[in-house]
């Protein structure tokens, strides 16, 4: 189904990882989409090939550093340029492993700026607009660390426990907004477990070292320490999760975090 024809979608980070696979999904559903990302010439090129093959009628890529609120203005003028997000959905996210009393404090600021005050950014200018046409999506993809914490990642988990505060906020304030026939404008969170992505690909080597480089093994340990199915997630189900709540019948679905972990929250 095409249910998104007409529809542009902003999705940050969505060069590679649970952004692409986001963008993909909501491309093959006929939405424009806005990439956005850190990449090489190449890389950008690829991914929005890939998108406009999967479906999109266009896929540009935007430049914007989510470190900087002046550059985040001038991604969300540029994405309004181009005709308006009617879905944004905020992916891109950044990590550091180290122990409180360790972590560098510029680290601290960079995590949390890229992680939880670019989603403010971004909101805080998409939002209306999403409220004058009486449609808009936004959704954005916290972690297992929005819902419960870990060790060693102070700043992570600060700034998705933020990401769920700051998105319950805004469901809230803009629950009246459009209505049922336009599909009202929602705002919602994923919370990811364990997903094959390049983020957490550095916690998957410092396990398989300690079983001799033997990857599997790595793997195995990781997930027998959380999540109870002891199966990694794909990307491409936290697309498939991200079309259904864009569809006008998630009118009703607001201010929910939603776990994709193998149970890990539900311990």
């Amino acid at each position: 189904m095409r249910e998104l024809e007409g529809k542009t979608a902003l999705v940050t980070g969505s060069v590679r990882g649970i952004g692409f696979a986001v963008a993909k999904a909501l491309a093959e559903a006929g939405a424009r989409i806005a990439v956005h990302g850190i990449a090489g010439e190449v890389e950008v090129f690829e991914a929005c090939e890939a998108l406009k093959a999967a479906g999109a009628p266009q896929a540009e890529f935007f430049e914007g550093d989510l470190r900087q609120p002046e550059r985040i203005a001038a991604l969300m003028d540029a994405v309004a340029a181009w005709g308006g997000a009617d879905i944004l959905v905020n992916n891109a996210g950044i990590q550091h492993t180290s122990g409180l009393a360790e972590m560098d404090p510029a680290t601290w600021d960079q995590i949390i700026a890229v992680n939880l005050s670019a989603a403010f950014h971004t909101m805080q200018a998409a939002l209306p607009e999403m409220a004058a046409r009486g449609y808009g999506r936004v959704i954005n993809i916290a972690s297992v660390h929005g819902l419960v914490a870990s060790k060693n990642k102070a700043p992570y988990v600060a700034a998705k426990h933020g990401l769920v505060g700051l998105s319950k906020v805004a469901a809230l304030e803009y629950a009246t907004a459009g209505d049922k026939a336009k599909g009202a404008v929602t705002v919602n969170c994923i919370a990811p477990g364990w997903t094959e992505t390049l983020l957490i690909e550095p916690q998957i080597e410092a396990r398989a070292e300690a079983h001799g480089g033997d990857r599997d093994a790595g793997v195995a340990d990781l997930l027998s320490e959380k999540q109870p199915s002891l199966r990694m997630s794909d990307p491409a189900e936290i697309g498939a999760l991200a079309l259904w709540l864009c569809n006008p019948l998630a009118h009703n679905v607001t201010g929910a975090t939603i776990p994709i972990d193998g149970g890990w929250t539900a311990q």
